[in-house]
């Protein structure tokens, strides 16, 4: 797993958040100290909860499909730029079908939950 972070051709101090499920793999103490040393926050699946996972896992997918394979980026601001355009759009404007084809926006202000 630490390898994978070697990899990034973005600083580390840009992470701001990273999502793991409780995997063994995950529950290490050299991942702990790099992310202490970078001020990453981590963020965890529920215990008993798989679907927390699935979530980010299908977040994750979407965006790479709907935004970083169909653009090319050169620079780390470039794509926070369109990321959070495509967030925006996306909280406010994409109809979800699992919302009853509502945008989250729309179906958090009508008070309705899962």
């Amino acid at each position: 797993m630490l390898a994978a972070f070697a990899t990034l051709d973005f600083p580390l101090t840009d992470v701001q958040v990273f999502h793991t499920d409780r995997g063994s793999e995950f529950d290490n103490t050299r991942i702990d100290e790099l992310l202490d040393v970078f001020d990453i926050k981590r963020s965890l699946s529920r215990k008993g909860n798989p679907y927390d996972n699935a979530v980010v896992e299908s977040t994750n997918r979407l965006l790479r499909k709907e935004l970083v394979y169909r653009n090319h980026y050169t620079t780390i601001e470039q794509l926070r730029h369109d990321l959070n355009d495509y967030v925006c759009w996306s909280d406010n404007r994409r109809l979800h079908s699992t919302l009853g084809y509502r945008s989250p926006k729309e179906f958090t202000e009508q008070g309705l939950v899962l």
